[in-house]
C-alpha cells in the first residue's frame, strides 16, 4: 500500500470509535490517508484526533472557509486511489443508494461513485439493518460495479442486544483495503496451501510437535486471496486466523500429519497451485495411550517408540497432473542447497523454497524471513530478509512469472 491515497469517510455511528485505529493501520502499511466526515460523526470521534493521526485536515463542511479547495468533494476523489466509508450508518447507505449528496461525506461519495473503488462498512442496530428500505439500499449498492459492501458482523451491539450490525475490526477493514488495491493476477486460480505445525499425540495431554507458528503459510494465503485466487488452507494448530474472505477461502483445520494428508489429498485434484508450507512431523508415536502416562516409582527414563509419518509432498508429487504446479518448503540447518535440490527432485516438485535456521531473522516464530526459490528448470531467486508478507509477495511473483 506504499504511496497509495486512501480517502476515509466517517459517519455518525458509535463504531466511529474504531476509525482512529484504522487510520493508524493504513498509515503503517505505507498509505496516505485523508478523512471526510458527517457532522454527527464528530459526536463520536474528534476532528483533532482524525487530523492528528492522518496528518491532513478533515473535510467536514462543504462551505468551510478553511477548505484547501473550493470543491473538496471533487478534489479529494481525484486525489484518492480508493475510498472506504467506515462506519456507514443507515442514513448514509440510503442517501448513497439514492444519489443524495447534501453534506461533506455524501457529496464526496457521489463524486467517487462512478470513478474510484469504494468500500462501504455498514454499522447499525440489527433492527435497522433488517429494515426493508435499508435492505433495498444495500442491494442497490451491491449492484454498482466499483462498490463492495463489507458485511457487518453478528455480536453484542451498543444498545446491549446481540444481532447483526457490528462493524468489523480495523485490521479486517485494512485487509479489505489491501485486497481492493491488489491487482487480481490470480483471478480464477485455485490454490491449496498447507501451514503451521502438526501435532502427534502421545497420550490425552502430551504430543510431539515443532515450533512452527504458521505465519509464512498464512502470509502466502492472504496474498493469494488478495490477488483473487480461491484458496483452500489446510492448517495445523495455530493462533492465527484470516477474516474477510468468506467466499474465497476454505479453511480446513487439522491436528496430525495423517489428517493433513487426507485434507490436502482431497483438495489437490482441483488445485492449480499447491504450496506445502506446513512443518509436518516426520514421525509420530507408534501408539497413543488412552490415559495420561504416569511416573513410575523407581523408573527415571521413558522410551517413546516412533514410526514414520506419510510424506505429503511425495504423495502429491506422484499424483501431480499436467497443468498443476507443486511447491515445497525446505528448512535446513546444513548443506542447505544440496538438501533442498535433492528434496525437489525426489518429490517431483516444480519449485522449492529454502530457508535456513542459520539466517538471523528467518525460521520459526519470526515476523521476517529470508528465502531462496529454486525451480526444477534450474533457475533460482533470492528473497532478502523482509517481513513475511513481503516475502510472500516475492515468492508468488517468482512462481507466477
Amino acid at each position: 500500500m506504499q504511496g497509495k491515497h486512501i480517502l476515509l469517510g466517517v459517519s455518525g455511528g458509535i463504531a466511529a470509535y474504531k476509525t482512529p485505529e484504522l487510520i493508524r493501520l493504513l498509515i503503517k502499511q505505507g498509505a496516505e490517508v485523508r478523512t471526510t466526515v458527517t457532522r454527527n460523526a464528530l459526536q463520536f470521534v474528534t476532528e483533532t484526533t482524525l487530523q492528528t493521526l492522518s496528518g491532513a485536515p478533515v473535510y467536514s463542511d462543504v462551505f468551510a472557509a478553511i477548505n484547501e479547495h473550493a470543491t473538496e468533494h471533487i478534489s479529494l476523489p481525484e486525489w484518492a486511489d480508493l475510498m472506504i466509508v467506515a462506519p456507514a450508518t443507515a442514513n448514509v447507505l440510503a442517501k448513497c443508494a439514492a444519489g443524495i449528496a447534501d453534506d461533506a461525506l455524501t457529496t464526496t461519495l457521489c463524486s467517487c461513485m462512478a470513478h474510484k473503488p469504494i468500500l462501504i462498512a455498514p454499522a447499525m442496530n440489527d433492527k435497522m439493518w433488517e429494515n426493508p428500505a435499508i435492505e433495498r439500499a444495500v442491494e442497490t449498492l451491491r449492484g454498482f460495479p466499483n462498490v463492495r459492501l463489507i458485511e457487518p458482523e453478528e455480536g453484542l451491539l451498543a444498545c446491549g442486544t446481540s444481532g447483526k450490525g457490528r462493524m468489523p475490526e480495523p485490521d479486517v477493514l485494512c485487509e479489505h483495503v489491501l485486497a481492493a488495491l491488489t491487482p487480481k493476477t490470480m483471478q480464477g486460480r485455485r490454490v491449496l496451501i498447507t501451514a503451521g505445525p502438526t501435532v502427534e499425540p502421545i497420550d490425552p495431554v502430551r504430543f510431539v510437535s515443532n515450533y512452527s507458528s504458521g505465519k509464512m503459510g498464512f502470509a502466502l494465503a492472504r496474498e493469494c486471496l488478495r490477488r483473487g485466487a480461491e484458496v483452500t488452507l489446510v492448517c495445523g494448530p495455530t493462533a492465527l486466523h484470516i477474516e474477510g474472505y468468506d467466499r474465497q477461502l476454505t479453511y480446513r483445520p487439522v491436528q496430525t500429519a495423517q489428517q493433513m494428508l487426507a485434507a490436502a489429498s482431497e483438495a489437490f485434484p482441483e488445485s492449480d497451485l499447491t504450496i506445502l508450507c506446513a512443518a509436518v512431523a516426520d514421525y509420530r508415536p507408534a501408539s497413543v495411550a488412552q490415559e495420561k502416562l504416569k511416573k513410575q516409582p523407581g523408573i527415571d527414563t521413558m522410551t517413546l517408540r516412533l514410526v514414520e509419518n506419510p510424506d505429503i509432498a511425495a504423495t502429491l508429487g506422484r499424483k501431480k497432473q499436467a497443468g498443476q504446479t507443486l511447491v515445497g518448503f525446505a528448512l535446513e540447518t546444513e548443506n542447505e542447497e544440496q538438501n533442498a535440490l535433492g528434496k525437489m527432485a525426489r518429490k517431483n516438485l516444480d519449485f522449492i523454497v529454502l530457508n535456513s535456521l542459520r539466517d538471523e531473522g528467518a525460521g520459526f516464530g519470526t515476523d521476517t524471513n529470508r528465502v531462496r526459490i529454486y525451480s526444477s528448470d534450474g533457475a533460482k531467486k533470492d528473497c532478502p530478509l523482509a517481513r513475511k508478507e513481503a516475502v510472500a509477495r516475492q515468492i508468488l511473483d517468482g512462481l507466477t512469472t
